[in-house]
Protein backbone atom coordinates (compact mmCIF):
# COMPACT_ATOMS: atom_id res chain seq x y z
CA UNK A 1 0.00 0.00 0.00
CA UNK A 2 2.81 2.40 0.85
CA UNK A 3 4.44 1.99 -2.58
CA UNK A 4 1.20 3.16 -4.20
CA UNK A 5 0.46 5.95 -1.73
CA UNK A 6 3.91 7.56 -1.30
CA UNK A 7 4.09 9.21 -4.75
CA UNK A 8 0.62 10.74 -4.25
CA UNK A 9 1.46 12.58 -1.02
CA UNK A 10 2.53 16.19 -1.64
CA UNK A 11 5.92 17.15 -0.20
CA UNK A 12 5.84 19.29 2.93
CA UNK A 13 7.88 22.45 3.11
CA UNK A 14 9.22 23.76 6.39
CA UNK A 15 9.33 27.42 7.26
CA UNK A 16 12.81 28.87 7.32
CA UNK A 17 12.59 31.26 10.25
CA UNK A 18 10.42 29.26 12.68
CA UNK A 19 10.46 25.70 11.38
CA UNK A 20 8.80 24.15 14.44
CA UNK A 21 8.96 20.47 15.22
CA UNK A 22 9.96 17.92 12.64
CA UNK A 23 6.90 16.22 11.23
CA UNK A 24 6.40 12.56 12.03
CA UNK A 25 6.98 10.00 9.31
CA UNK A 26 4.14 9.66 6.78
CA UNK A 27 4.55 5.90 6.65
CA UNK A 28 4.08 5.63 10.42
CA UNK A 29 1.00 7.86 10.18
CA UNK A 30 -0.45 5.60 7.48
CA UNK A 31 0.17 2.56 9.70
CA UNK A 32 -1.68 4.31 12.54
CA UNK A 33 -4.59 5.28 10.27
CA UNK A 34 -4.93 1.71 9.01
CA UNK A 35 -4.69 0.36 12.59
CA UNK A 36 -7.56 2.59 13.73
CA UNK A 37 -9.68 1.72 10.69
CA UNK A 38 -9.02 -2.00 11.11
CA UNK A 39 -9.71 -2.17 14.85
CA UNK A 40 -12.37 0.55 15.19
CA UNK A 41 -10.78 2.09 18.28
CA UNK A 42 -11.06 5.85 18.92
CA UNK A 43 -8.16 7.98 17.67
CA UNK A 44 -7.15 8.99 21.19
CA UNK A 45 -6.78 5.33 22.24
CA UNK A 46 -4.26 4.50 19.51
CA UNK A 47 -1.22 3.14 21.34
CA UNK A 48 1.85 5.15 20.35
CA UNK A 49 3.93 2.00 20.73
CA UNK A 50 1.96 0.33 17.90
CA UNK A 51 2.99 2.78 15.17
CA UNK A 52 5.29 5.37 16.68
CA UNK A 53 2.79 8.22 16.27
CA UNK A 54 -0.13 9.43 18.34
CA UNK A 55 -3.77 9.12 17.38
CA UNK A 56 -4.06 12.90 17.07
CA UNK A 57 -1.20 12.98 14.57
CA UNK A 58 -2.81 10.21 12.53
CA UNK A 59 -6.17 11.97 12.57
CA UNK A 60 -4.64 15.29 11.45
CA UNK A 61 -2.67 13.56 8.70
CA UNK A 62 -5.81 11.75 7.51
CA UNK A 63 -7.71 15.07 7.38
CA UNK A 64 -4.88 16.86 5.56
CA UNK A 65 -4.53 14.07 2.99
CA UNK A 66 -8.30 14.20 2.47
CA UNK A 67 -8.14 17.96 1.82
CA UNK A 68 -5.22 17.49 -0.58
CA UNK A 69 -7.10 14.83 -2.55
CA UNK A 70 -4.64 12.02 -1.79
CA UNK A 71 -7.36 9.42 -1.13
CA UNK A 72 -9.26 10.31 -4.31
CA UNK A 73 -6.09 9.95 -6.39
CA UNK A 74 -5.24 6.65 -4.66
CA UNK A 75 -8.73 5.37 -5.49
CA UNK A 76 -8.23 6.36 -9.14
CA UNK A 77 -4.84 4.62 -9.27
CA UNK A 78 -6.23 1.41 -7.79
CA UNK A 79 -9.20 1.43 -10.18
CA UNK A 80 -6.87 1.96 -13.14
CA UNK A 81 -4.71 -0.98 -12.02
CA UNK A 82 -7.78 -3.21 -11.67
CA UNK A 83 -9.06 -2.17 -15.10
CA UNK A 84 -5.67 -2.86 -16.69
CA UNK A 85 -5.55 -6.30 -15.09
CA UNK A 86 -9.13 -7.06 -16.18
CA UNK A 87 -10.12 -7.60 -12.54
CA UNK A 88 -12.70 -4.82 -12.27
CA UNK A 89 -16.23 -6.24 -12.30
CA UNK A 90 -18.87 -3.53 -11.89
CA UNK A 91 -21.64 -6.12 -11.67
CA UNK A 92 -21.03 -6.14 -7.92
CA UNK A 93 -20.91 -2.35 -7.45
CA UNK A 94 -23.02 -0.89 -4.64
CA UNK A 95 -24.39 2.63 -4.43
CA UNK A 96 -25.93 3.84 -1.20
CA UNK A 97 -27.58 7.05 -0.05
CA UNK A 98 -24.46 8.37 1.62
CA UNK A 99 -22.84 8.77 -1.82
CA UNK A 100 -25.81 9.59 -4.07
CA UNK A 101 -28.28 12.37 -3.32
CA UNK A 102 -32.01 11.71 -3.40
CA UNK A 103 -33.20 14.70 -5.41
CA UNK A 104 -36.26 16.51 -4.04
CA UNK A 105 -36.29 14.25 -0.98
CA UNK A 106 -37.23 11.07 -2.82
CA UNK A 107 -40.75 9.64 -2.80
CA UNK A 108 -43.02 9.78 0.19
CA UNK A 109 -44.06 6.46 1.63
CA UNK A 110 -47.40 7.46 3.10
CA UNK A 111 -49.81 10.19 4.15
CA UNK A 112 -48.32 12.96 6.29
CA UNK A 113 -49.60 13.01 9.86
CA UNK A 114 -51.39 16.09 11.05
CA UNK A 115 -49.79 18.21 13.75
CA UNK A 116 -52.87 20.43 14.22
CA UNK A 117 -54.24 20.96 17.69
CA UNK A 118 -56.87 18.44 18.70
CA UNK A 119 -58.23 16.63 21.70
CA UNK A 120 -55.76 14.54 23.60
CA UNK A 121 -56.26 10.82 23.99
CA UNK A 122 -57.73 9.64 27.26
CA UNK A 123 -55.29 8.06 29.65
CA UNK A 124 -57.87 6.27 31.78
Amino acid sequence: MWDRLAPLIPARTRRFRYPGRLARDDRAALAGILFVLRTGIPWQQLPTSACGVSGSTCWRRLARWQEQGVWRRLHEVLLAELRAAGALDLAYAVVDASHVRALKGGTTSGRARSIAAGPAAHTT
